[in-house]
């Protein structure tokens, strides 16, 4: 027993002291110290009242206990529970608090954040329009408050458990035989420890009022009309009854006549029957229902002010527009500046394509779903689809223990593609790319440490000076053209050159080897808890964060971005929205890919507040206040005091690459699909409801469409700004209803401005549904790509973007052509299809779609009149070293091929060959043939 307490103690130690280690070691340690002495602080007083009310109630019920006792030998059970009582009273006692402390404490110690958001609460400086009282309230003290009544009921309930079992044993209490009753010590303390209960349950009453506001109705979240003229009425009513049956309790502790406080309590119970159920119902069915939207208006009022401000999507532009249906020649000449910013390389098609043409080496990996950012090249601002080469240990050859922890410990360089650019083949047409990076973009410090890749849970890094380093850096470029390898010297990771520590970490991760591995030295350390969104967490455990971190080269460095929000559930009015469920959508996955679904919480306020950055090498994390006039942001500032950075700190080449968030965005559209509606009447009709179109070209599982980043020219501005964007589809309907769009550029003056362009009701204009069928079912577009539909080859369809250009709606997707059959194979970008009204267009190029559709002619340029031939980037000429380099890898190939076929190992010399065969096609493609 003994031993399994101090293992159990063991384990507590070092999980506290290793995260301790973990946040000193990049500079958080500030936020490790607030939150224990938070908890600490919490389980103390919290399971410290508990115990000690249980315990004094128990004291007081066995010091008052019966100096005679009546019918002591009606029960040998009972008067046997009496001399254990009577002989180790004081340790039973004891026992029983300890138990109900430790359950106190650690629920209490579970509301930490509650706490600390109450105790450094900032004001909103918006009143609520029923009480008067501050937003912060609701947000910040209520919820606060309701556990402390909570707990406070709780207490009172089991000291009042704890003295009735206390006097029942020593004979204080009688249920049976002819002295049935309570002693008069018995009755005064049940009587007051109730009374005091049924106090706090009467000041629980009163706040329900208050909780009034931000409870979810039939209709909308908030106070109703029934809430507002029966039940907040009613919870007063019940608060005073409530007092007034405690004042009974506390009457009985001297009159000791159970009967009238008992009648009190029946009449409290039945009052909140009445008055909480039947009185409300009666309302709401008699008086609401005949005349609801009258009756509901100024609450629908309420309610769409509150969403709207809640969501900050209150400065929404809505613009009618009347989209034109037919294409003409030159249409699209006022636009053109807009046309080559149309991206054709799909992040979520060509992960595969990144994956062949730049993963070098099967132990390293790309995402499934890419992301999109923004770099200037030669002076000119252009949309690119980035990936990092990441470590995969699932690829590492020789599996064993130093392999995986020791000298397969990073990833290597971002590799970047142009969005709107292909080469001969359908290859992207890479801006960086290569070991070491090559290209467009100075990676300075191309190591990955820190990132996506699930595999990794720890490594072991560092070594003293003038130790060979054992860790694999690069594939070639060590002597002899062997791997180059390296020692991790950057400030990340935790130190485990003592052998104290080397023990704390073996009994972490249940590992042996790292107590015992002669790879861990005095200079070693350790790095863990390794994803960007992992680490942002745990800095500022009070942010929720975005799905998709993305990686960007600044100032030379490899970093991850990502998004932090502040949220609530208490914003009164405000409605709610679950938060996984709007934010799932065709390329959200839950594991395995570089997007990952939220948490399933429900939320009614939601701010962008914190922009967060991970340098990929050494972990370090920066936290940038984005929304400074946030509230909540302001109190969590308070709460953990120099944690967050000014927004002045964020350098200019790092505001380049910052963007509009994806949830947020998502969490946004969903509510403004209903909360476009200002008018009390049309909010309830539900008459202009919007909804999400599922993307049509992901159909499995009719997921919802994704919101796209594009370079958007809005109808009568001057030039294209970089958006993210989505469409609205009629509820129920397959027509476009509206397509939206927010300047998702950091560095515009302009950044989070968002527009809508609302179709008109007289012309039908074709949603993405619609318009992808009427694309793929053109006869045009079949007979093109009736050669990929059959035999080895296949095509697939890249995302369908729509624009507002020309006048209408332009929806452009790209199709990519794949080899079956073969391990080399990856999608190519072979075709653009086109659609604008009902004219439909497919060529090789973007351009030639454009001129088919729109009579010859579009009127504008889209830059990439034919694709590009394979390139070495930055000089425009074949890539001879990436053919010199693939040629070498087919002929080693065919050499392991050749030994293996001499062995007889027919499944080795078949995958060599293929591998031969697939370097060689690398090549070819490399030399522009």
């Amino acid at each position: 027993m003994i031993a399994a307490v101090l293992v159990v103690l063991f384990a507590i130690f070092t999980s506290v002291w290793t995260d301790r280690l973990w946040y000193r070691s990049f500079d958080f340690g500030s936020v490790f110290s607030t939150m224990l002495l938070a908890r600490i602080g919490l389980f103390a007083v919290f399971g410290l009242v508990m115990a000690a009310c249980v315990a004094a109630s128990a004291a007081l019920a066995y010091r008052f206990r019966p100096k005679v006792r009546v019918g002591a030998a009606s029960s040998p059970l009972l008067e046997r529970y009496r001399e254990v009582l009577e002989s180790r009273f004081v340790w039973v006692v004891v026992a029983i608090g300890v138990v109900l402390g430790l359950f106190a404490g650690g629920a209490a110690s579970g509301q930490i954040f509650t706490y600390l958001a109450w105790r450094h609460s900032t004001p909103f400086g918006i009143t609520d329009p029923k009480f008067g009282l501050d937003i912060g309230f609701f947000v910040f003290g209520y919820p606060w408050y309701r556990f402390v009544l909570s707990f406070l009921f709780a207490v009172l309930g089991f000291s009042a458990v704890a003295s009735a079992l206390v006097h029942y044993v020593m004979g204080g209490l009688r249920f049976s035989g002819s002295r049935r009753g309570a002693s008069g010590a018995a009755q005064a303390q049940l009587s007051v420890l109730i009374g005091l209960a049924i106090v706090v349950k009467a000041v629980q009453y009163w706040f329900d009022r208050y909780g009034l506001e931000i409870q979810n109705q039939q209709l909308l979240t908030g106070i109703n009309y029934t809430a507002d003229n029966a039940t907040v009425t009613a919870k007063a009513i019940l608060a005073v009854i409530a007092v007034i049956c405690a004042l009974l309790f506390f009457a009985n502790a001297v009159l000791r006549r159970w009967v009238v406080p008992t009648i009190g309590l029946v009449l409290m119970v039945l009052s909140g029957i009445v008055l909480g159920v039947i009185y409300p119902g009666a309302v709401q069915y008699f008086s609401v229902r005949p005349s609801e939207p009258t009756r509901e208006r100024p609450y629908i009022e309420r309610n769409i002010a509150a969403t709207r401000a809640a969501y900050a999507i209150d400065d929404v532009e809505i613009t009618s527009y009347s989209a034109k249906t037919t294409a003409t020649a030159g249409q699209l000449r006022t636009d053109a500046e807009a046309l080559p910013g149309i991206r054709l390389i799909d992040p979520s098609v060509v992960g595969p394509a990144y994956e062949q043409l730049q993963q070098v080496r099967g132990y390293y990996a790309f995402p499934e779903t890419l992301d999109v950012d923004r770099y200037t090249i030669n002076g000119a601002e252009t949309d690119a689809v980035v990936g990092v080469r990441e470590l995969n240990l699932a690829g590492v050859p020789g599996q064993n223990w130093n392999n995986l922890k020791t000298v397969y410990t990073h990833g290597f360089g971002l590799v970047a593609a142009y969005g709107n650019r292909r080469q001969s083949g359908g290859e992207p047409e890479w801006i960086a790319q290569g070991i070491p990076p090559t290209g467009e973009l100075d990676e300075a410090e191309p190591r990955i440490y820190f990132g996506e890749s699930p595999s990794i849970d720890y490594s072991i890094v560092g070594a003293p000076a003038g130790t060979p380093p054992v860790e694999l850096d690069t594939p070639g470029g060590g002597e002899g053209g062997s791997p180059k390898t390296f020692t991790y010297d950057g400030s990340g990771g935790v130190g485990i050159g003592s052998l104290w520590r080397r023990v704390l970490y073996a009994a972490k991760f249940a590992d042996v080897n790292i107590l015992l591995s002669s790879r861990v030295n005095e200079a070693s350390k350790i790095i863990y808890d390794r994803t960007p969104k992992e680490r942002v967490l745990k800095a500022a455990p009070w942010l929720k964060v975005d799905g998709d971190a993305y990686p960007a080269v600044v100032d030379k460095r490899i970093v991850w971005i990502v998004d932090g929000y502040t949220t609530s559930n208490s914003y009164p009015y405000s409605q709610r929205v679950p938060l996984s469920q709007v934010t799932t959508d065709s390329q959200t996955t839950t594991s395995g890919g570089a997007v990952v679904a939220q948490p399933n919480s429900d939320i009614n306020y939601m701010r962008n507040s914190v922009k967060a950055v991970v340098d990929a090498y050494d972990g370090s994390v920066k936290l940038y206040a984005w929304d400074t006039e946030d509230p909540i942001l302001k109190t969590w500032q308070k709460a953990f005091p120099g944690v967050v950075e000014s927004r002045d700190a964020i350098s200019p080449e790092l505001k380049d690459h910052l963007r509009y968030p994806q949830d947020f965005f998502k969490v946004q559209r969903q509510v403004l699909a209903k909360y476009h509606q200002t008018d009390p009447n049309n909010w309830y009709q539900n008459s202009a409801l919007w909804e999400v179109p599922n993307d049509p070209v992901k159909t499995a599982g009719q997921a919802k469409e994704s919101p796209f980043y594009l370079s958007v020219k809005w109808p009568e501005d001057d030039r294209a700004i970089f958006s993210l964007t989505t469409a609205f589809v009629p509820r129920g309907r397959s027509n476009l209803a509206a397509y939206m769009a927010v300047n998702a550029d950091a560095s515009s003056p302009d950044y989070g401005r968002m527009r809508v362009l609302q179709m008109s009701d007289t012309t039908q204009i074709d949603g993405p549904g619609q318009s992808f069928n009427a694309m793929t079912t053109n006869e045009t577009v079949a007979e093109r790509l009736r050669p990929f539909q059959q035999g080895t080859a296949q095509s697939s369809f890249g995302n369908l973007l729509t624009l507002p250009v020309g006048g209408g709606l332009l929806y452009v997707t790209p199709v990519y052509t794949q080899r079956q059959g073969s391990t080399g194979s990856y999608p190519a970008l072979r075709f653009v299809i086109v659609r604008f009204g009902q004219s439909v267009g497919i060529g090789d190029t973007l351009q030639q779609a454009l001129d088919q559709v729109f009579k010859g002619d579009s009127g504008a340029s889209t830059g990439e009149d034919e694709p590009a031939e394979p390139t070495q980037p930055g000089t425009g000429t074949p890539n001879s070293s990436a053919a010199t380099e693939a040629l070498d890898e087919a002929q080693s190939a065919f050499e392991a091929a050749d030994k293996a076929l001499t062995a007889g190992d027919l499944g080795t010399y078949q995958s060599r060959i293929e591998e031969a065969q697939a370097a060689t096609e690398r090549a070819l493609r490399a030399m522009g043939r």
